[in-house]
């Protein structure tokens, strides 16, 4: 034995009398011990030193189990102050090896798209939730309302507005939230000092590897959470009020939670049916002084409700925009990489809302962070609004509850149905009836995608359901054109007609609302989206549609108002649907029928840039590109440029142009283009070197309008530059 409870032992065996030291050795060999020996008593006979004792016990019994017995025989003869001291010290190292071992599971952690070996800081990456306090009857809300008391992991258990702690805190979120990444923050926190100081031990148990529990007492539940240890359960569990106890995942448990309170325990150390003894906790039949801090999906949360006598409950309801891009920072740890896909993500409205759900926002930046490492830049992104989506509903479908595989399928056709009806009906609420018309009520699957919310109709009190983001219903809705129908499904007269190319002119003539559901339907359509659907989530999605929506593309009205003008695309939503599909066979079809592109009036986001850019480059037969009144989002910051800035420094300032990714994809090999038309788009110096060497490689560009620039005299020589090149065939420039 070693360490500081064998030097308090030798202590204690040394300041006892040789009577008293004899007793202690002849009560020894009749202590019972588990999973140890016995000294024999010929043994003791030969041990004449207490340090010749304790190395003895310690070879038999175990380091734990002989500070254990030490304690019982002393208490025994009536030696209660050593017993005391011992006990003490014996608890002063159980919490020093426990907080250790607190820091070993929870301060670094592995993400799915972690290198072999690589673990990631909870300090470095966690970013503040924004956590709302609510009453029992206030559930739901969408993510980012921030109506309700906002709490921090700070304020998590100090006292409410009516001046309470309640002993019982129920962290809400539903999957991807943050519920596991906000615990590990308070673990942190707890073993550094700065959070639960008013606790001396902080256990917490993940419920998933409760599940095939039986029968367990509380004192079993504490064990698992430090096995490498020997507990001193008496001491520990005698100041209940120092103790806070974390279930995470408490939803997959799936117990019932009502038993007459004549069944419940009050002995922490009383084995019995797992659900007894976690609702004699919650029900404060055993220590009840201690706290707790329960962390579920909705799906637990209306039961919790009836079964805890707290008014409040907290939920999480993801990032704030602030919290977004503080993410994004953390995620790269490089300023300028962090910077360039922040505001990628932000020119695109569907996945910067989406990005509110945490695991939305870790979806994005993986994504991203593999086409930076790839291309080096963002305008050439090869994954889709619609793809990045899927991935996410890929990771749900990772970490639902168990279910069988076929039922899940179903649930999802069901579930689709929903999402279009409500799109169509502009219903983003559903009632609960409709909700078990359409067999959706299946708690553990529902939770993964709707949020219940409970509201006050006329004297009662009814449940409703909404998506927990309204792309997702748009995302399922644009999937209900798509799904193929599972053998043996009965068709059900009550289901809205799959009529893709009544939805596309219903978006064409009046339903400008449908515009994400529509361009996510042909983000659908794309082989890779029909891949991960396969792959991620088990449906089989149809490409029959693809023919449909080709053929509205090349068929819907014009901008020309004569036959013998050009056909020209006069919207930037056109590019965005291409884009989506996301495949050059399909965009070329589209493309062969229009010569020209005119678009007034845009503010042009990064990830519009990369709309656009992608289309160009596959536009062989594009003649024309006029831009009035447009502005350029950058990659990078743009800095004033130098004044006199010398040759070598031109292809720099070109590369750093907003303008740069637009003129190399009108430059594309086999790019026809003959004029193009940049008119008061605020075209600056910095965008000359650009615009010098399209003129200089692209010999069919024969017409260039650049009204209202500011080139400046070293735009002016820039442009110069290319106009001298041999390659440069211009006729007109105004």
């Amino acid at each position: 034995m070693a360490g500081e409870e064998s030097t308090i032992l030798l202590e204690a065996l040394e300041g006892l009398t040789l009577e008293d030291f004899q007793e202690f050795k002849k009560k020894l060999p009749h202590t019972d011990i588990k999973g140890g020996w016995n000294i024999g008593r010929d043994e003791l006979e030969k041990v004449t030193h207490p340090s010749s004792l304790i190395s003895y016990m310690g070879d038999s019994y175990g380091e734990g189990a002989a500070m254990d017995i030490a304690i019982s025989l002393f208490e025994e003869m009536n030696q209660r102050d050593l017993a005391e001291k011992i006990l003490d010290e014996k608890v002063k190292e159980y919490k020093q090896k426990y907080t250790e071992h607190v820091a070993r599971e929870f301060l670094q952690y592995k993400e799915a798209n972690s290198c072999l070996g690589e673990n990631l800081s909870v300090r470095d990456r966690y970013t503040n939730l924004t956590i709302a306090r609510k009453s029992w009857d206030q559930h739901g809300d969408e993510p980012g309302d921030v109506s309700s008391d906002t709490v921090t992991t700070q304020t998590l258990f100090e006292p409410s507005k009516d001046g309470q702690v309640p002993p019982i805190t129920v962290l809400v979120g539903a999957s991807g939230m943050g519920k596991t990444m906000t615990i590990r923050k308070v673990m942190m926190e707890w073993v550094e000092g700065t959070l639960c100081t008013q606790f001396d031990y902080v256990f917490c148990i993940d419920c998933k590897e409760l599940s095939f529990s039986k029968e367990v007492s509380m004192v079993d539940l504490i064990s698992k959470c430090c096995p490498q240890q020997r507990m001193p359960a008496g001491r520990i569990l005698g100041n209940p009020e120092k103790i806070l106890f974390i279930f995470d995942s408490f939803d997959a448990l799936g117990l019932p939670l009502a038993q007459p309170k004549d069944e419940l325990s009050t002995d922490p150390t009383e084995a019995k049916p797992l659900e007894t003894t976690l609702l004699s906790l919650l029900r404060r039949t055993v220590l009840p002084e201690s706290s707790v801090l329960i962390a579920t999906r909705p799906a637990a949360l209306q039961s919790l409700g009836q079964c805890l006598e707290g008014k409040h409950y907290v939920e999480i309801l993801g990032f704030s925009p602030a919290a977004r891009e503080e993410y994004f920072h953390r995620y790269f740890g490089n300023d300028s990489k962090a910077d360039v896909a922040f505001r990628f993500t932000r020119g695109n409205e569907v996945l910067y809302s989406l990005c509110v759900i945490p695991v939305m926002s870790w979806t994005v930046c993986t994504v991203l962070e593999r086409e930076l490492y790839e291309r080096n830049q963002l305008l050439a992104c090869s994954k889709t609004t619609t793809q990045m989506i899927m991935f996410y509903l890929s990771w749900l479908m990772k970490h639902r509850v168990s279910n069988a595989w076929q039922n899940l399928q179903q649930f999802l056709h069901k579930l689709c149905s929903l999402a279009a009806d409500g799109i169509w009906k502009h219903k983003v609420l559903f009632e609960e009836k409709e909700i078990e018309d359409q067999g959706l009520n299946q708690p553990q699957l529902l939770s993964l995608f709707l949020n219940e919310k409970g509201l006050e109709k006329g004297t009662g009190h009814v449940n409703v359901y909404s998506f927990s983001h309204l792309h997702l219903q748009e995302l399922f809705a644009a999937m209900f054109y798509v799904l193929e129908d599972q053998d043996g499904m009965v068709s059900d007269s009550r289901i809205l007609a799959k009529d893709v190319n009544m939805l596309l002119e219903s978006y064409h003539t009046s339903r400008m609302d449908l515009n994400v559901t529509v361009r996510l339907l042909f983000g659908l359509v794309n082989p890779k989206s029909v891949e991960y659907a396969g792959e991620g989530i088990g449906c089989r999605i149809s490409l029959q549609p693809r023919e449909d929506l080709l053929r509205w593309l090349q068929t819907r009205p014009r901008g020309t108002s004569h036959p013998r003008e050009v056909m020209k695309i006069e919207d930037l939503d056109t590019s965005h649907l291409l884009f989506e599909t996301n495949e050059k066979s399909f965009v070329q079809s589209v493309l062969g029928s229009f010569t020209g592109i005119a678009l007034q009036d845009v503010k042009l986001t990064l990830y519009d840039q990369a709309a656009l850019c992608f289309s160009i480059k596959q536009w062989a037969g594009l003649l024309s590109a006029t831009l009035r009144s447009c502005s350029f989002h950058q990659q990078h910051h743009r800095q004033e440029p130098a004044k006199g800035l010398p040759r070598q420094s031109w292809r720099q300032e070109e590369l750093h142009s907003p303008l740069h990714p637009l003129c190399q994809a009108l430059g594309h090999p086999g790019s026809s283009l003959q004029s193009l038309r940049l008119q008061w788009c605020g075209l600056t110096e910095g965008d000359s070197g650009a615009l010098g060497t399209l003129l200089a490689t692209l010999p069919s560009l024969v017409h260039l309008e650049l009204g209202d620039g500011a080139l400046g005299d070293d735009g002016v020589r820039m442009l110069c530059a290319g106009l001298r090149q041999p390659g440069c065939q211009l006729r007109v420039l105004r």
